[in-house]
């Protein structure tokens, strides 16, 4: 089902500097963003701006880690209408479409480096990189052409509700 999300912080040398990751489970499309820091008030910023940049009908759910940056998950369901699931501790594979992409995002955001370098269109950059990047569980389409394809399904059926 279109619309779910999968989070999760990369953070950087000293983990004095993050970078905030939404993948989205069918269509694999990946959407970062810049954190002042690793604190509870920064995800709730950062994830809300992003997710409140999705059309309503693909940002049915977001699936996080038991990080303590998601204490605030009470309030940005209230700003997103978003429900927000925790996976059970030490289960990294409840999540493992955003585990796999925070790998493929270590070879543009090294571990050990000072994450809090790149701005929000360095970021984007990056995330348009991996986006356009055709994968075989896309019968070789991209993330893109996978997630506009749901949107303009998205469309016609929300169109069609009375």
């Amino acid at each position: 089902m279109p619309g779910h999300w999968e989070g999760d912080f990369i953070k950087g040398a000293g983990n004095q500097s993050s970078v905030g990751v939404l993948v989205e489970r069918t269509s694999r499309l990946v959407l970062l963003a810049k954190m002042e820091d690793a604190t509870a008030a920064s995800a709730l910023a950062g994830f809300t701006a992003k997710l409140n940049s999705i059309a309503a009908p693909l940002r049915q759910s977001f699936t996080y880690d038991q990080g303590k940056e998601m204490t605030r998950h009470q309030e940005l369901s209230a700003a997103t209408g978003v429900r927000v699931y925790f996976c059970d501790p030490h289960s990294p594979w409840q999540r493992g479409t955003c585990e796999n992409t925070n790998g493929l995002l270590r070879q543009y955001l090294p571990k050990g480096t000072d994450l809090s370098i790149y701005s929000q269109d360095e970021l984007d950059a990056i995330a348009d990189s991996l986006n356009s990047r055709p994968r075989a569980t896309h019968a070789f389409h991209s993330p893109f052409e996978v997630f506009e394809r749901m949107l303009a399904t998205a469309s016609i059926t929300s169109a069609s509700v009375h």
